[in-house]
């Protein structure tokens, strides 16, 4: 079952729950992957791979707009923000702990021989490549600055 067909029946339900948050959060879905396929001029089903990076772009959007409304005291407009995210990440792989993205980050560290801060764009790739949707950039930035200092 692609995406698409998971979020159309995922949208059924909300209409039928009447489910304001989770209805707008899935359109949102559905618009993004018309614009990926028209965008790619693909007539066939989007990868995986950019199925993830459409939701965990849209994921880390509402995130940051729920932060910057919390910032200026708009309790009222970030929670909104923050239950979309939340519609929005129940299409996205389980995401990884921070135990489980360290022991990647260590054998990577390992495996290309980094040393020091200088290789930390090199760590950065290849993590960021194999962990693609399953944990965030930022996360795995911090993990890779502590164990490369």
């Amino acid at each position: 079952m692609s995406l698409q067909d998971k979020v159309m029946t995922a949208m059924k339900a909300a209409m039928k729950e009447k489910n304001q948050t989770a209805l707008a959060a899935l359109r949102a879905i559905k618009s993004e992957i018309l614009l990926a396929k028209t965008a790619s001029s693909a007539s066939e089903e989007l990868s995986e791979e950019q199925e993830i990076k459409i939701l965990s772009k849209m994921v880390k959007q509402r995130k940051d707009s729920a932060a910057i409304f919390q910032e200026q005291g708009r309790d009222d407009l970030a929670q909104p923000e923050l239950d979309q995210a939340e519609v929005i990440s129940q299409f996205l792989p389980e995401a990884l702990s921070e135990e489980e993205i360290e022991k990647v980050v260590m054998s990577t560290i390992e495996n290309i021989g980094a040393e020091g801060m200088k290789d930390m764009g090199k760590v950065m790739g290849i993590v960021s490549k194999e962990l693609a949707g399953k944990a965030d950039g930022k996360t795995i930035s911090t993990i890779v600055k502590a164990k490369l200092t």
